[in-house]
């Protein structure tokens, strides 16, 4: 097999056939086997590796006039045959049409059959025929000006050929030699040295499951300002049932953080962080095998010599992302100086790296940890809680000012709820600890349990309890209260019961 794959090369496979043609078993070399080669189906790519675009608009009708009205443009997407062709057709054809228009004029005149007469002033001396004309306006046009063929005073016509000629290749020059210095500059080349890598790796960096892959300038001059992007092309169908053949998500590689604006001096890892707002969320390792995806990473930036903006662009299909790899160090530090070895620019090696996604990751982790589940039921205590402290801030403003003399401060019930719901809390939580911590905390005389105790006592009895209930210094004063009361008189008495009531 080996040797097959030397001599036919890599991309192609060897397929063992039973010469019976049954397949329902594969026969040894014994037994008549064969061995055929099979080319590999190729992965049909969107963006080729070389950043080509495998797109071709067809059927376009009446729409093709529109490239005629950026003729420019048209013709600086050309072909470079395409484009020679045309700079040559149209000097050609605005030479003999010039030409002809000299000539038609000498034709008109007489001067071809009165060329040799002494005495005669033609409209162009020396022009007797069409190749002289056709010289004529090579020498005129080039400026060149032998001195044999010129223009004489005779001519009005002539005058007005001359300046119209002038005008026509004055534009047919600015527009044809514009057209190729753009074609010739255009900084579509400078995306040749600009590298990336063959393949993609995933494997854990800074204990997040990550998605790599590596770029590299070749030239010493750098691009300015240059920016990364990433692009994940996937087919999937809506919950409406429309099916999106090529849908185009978009992958986080540093833009929240800055890390997507490259210093492109040497080689550079390129890391997508697979987290919940991945789309790589529920990738695993097992999972890769079915998926069809491809990765578009386009990298653009300002050439600095030219100061065009350029643009690189490459993809990687779901065969072309390798799971529990990470790349070979290519920077090693010389005498004085930086060294990068491009000759492991490719290269990964295989390293430790768990085969789940990480939303399975991420459900072992709920799953294997037992305080999750408390910690929801106190943050719901918790809450009400809060909304009890809140009815009783509502009462408490509600009662007459005296009863909030006597309660000594207004926002008093407020914090004997607040620690209340702390000791409760805090109560609730020795569930979690273990048994011999529970022990400990469960101890008669415990100061934790006393304080939710009496707290417990004083929030049970309404406001309208009697006073004997209340703390000494509280009692003193609702008793010198009722003296008070007991002093006034019997309209005020009246009207004081009827209040509170």
């Amino acid at each position: 097999m080996s040797a097959l794959r030397r001599k036919f090369g890599d991309d192609y496979q060897v397929v063992t056939t039973s010469s019976s043609g049954s397949g329902a078993q594969p026969q040894g070399p014994g037994q008549g086997a064969q061995q055929q080669l099979v080319p590999k189906k190729k992965r049909q790519r969107f963006v080729d590796k070389n950043g080509r675009c495998n797109v071709q608009h067809g059927n376009l009708g009446s729409e093709t006039s529109r490239y005629l009205s950026d003729l420019f443009t048209t013709l600086v997407d050309l072909k470079w045959r395409w484009n020679l062709f045309i700079f040559i057709l149209t000097y050609t054809v605005a030479w003999l049409f010039m030409a002809s228009m000299w000539w038609l004029i000498a034709y008109t005149r007489g001067d071809l059959n009165k060329a040799h007469v002494g005495n005669y002033t033609p409209c162009v001396a020396n022009v007797y025929n069409f190749p002289s004309a056709f010289l004529f306006f090579i020498e005129t046009e080039a400026t060149i000006g032998y001195g044999y063929r010129y223009i004489t005073d005779k001519c009005p016509e002539g005058i007005i050929l001359f300046l119209f000629q002038s005008i026509l290749g004055s534009i047919v020059d600015a527009f044809l030699i514009g057209c190729m210095f753009i074609k010739m500059s255009q900084p579509k080349k400078r995306a040749e040295t600009l590298m990336f890598s063959e393949h993609a790796v995933i494997s854990m960096r800074d204990g997040k499951l990550t998605l790599m892959f590596r770029v590299g300038n070749l030239r010493n001059s750098h691009m300015v300002s240059a920016q990364i992007r990433c692009k994940l092309l996937k087919s999937r169908q809506t919950p409406e049932g429309e099916f999106l053949p090529l849908d185009q998500l978009e992958l986080d590689v540093g833009f929240s953080t800055g890390a997507d604006q490259l210093f492109l001096v040497s080689p550079l890892t390129i890391c997508h962080v697979i987290d919940a707002k991945s789309p790589f969320y529920d990738l695993s390792q097992r999972s890769m095998q079915t998926e069809q995806f491809e990765i578009v990473v386009i990298l653009e930036g300002i050439v600095e010599t030219t100061g065009m903006t350029c643009q690189a662009r490459t993809s990687y299909t779901e065969d072309e992302v390798l799971w529990g790899h990470r790349f070979f160090p290519v920077i090693s530090l010389e005498e004085g100086f930086f060294k990068v070895d491009y000759s492991q620019f490719h290269a990964t090696f295989e390293v430790p790296t768990p085969p789940y996604s990480v939303k399975e990751q991420e459900e072992m982790l709920l799953m294997s940890s037992p305080l999750i589940a408390p910690a929801i039921t106190n943050s719901k205590e918790r809450h009400n809680s809060v909304e009890c402290l809140d009815g009783l801030d509502d009462i408490s403003t509600k009662l007459p000012s005296k009863l909030q003399k006597i309660t000594g401060r207004e926002d008093f019930p407020k914090k004997l709820l607040r620690m209340s719901s702390t000791t409760s809390e805090k109560a609730y939580s020795l569930g979690d600890l273990p048994m011999k911590l529970q022990r400990i905390s469960s101890v008669p005389g415990n100061s934790e349990e006393k304080l939710v105790s009496k707290t417990t006592k004083m929030l049970s009895d309404p406001m309208s309890q009697s006073v004997a209930d209340l703390p000494p210094k509280l009692q003193k004063m609702a008793g010198g209260a009722a003296r008070m009361e007991g002093n006034l008189p019997a309209k005020l008495r009246k009207m004081n019961s009827d209040r509170f009531t």
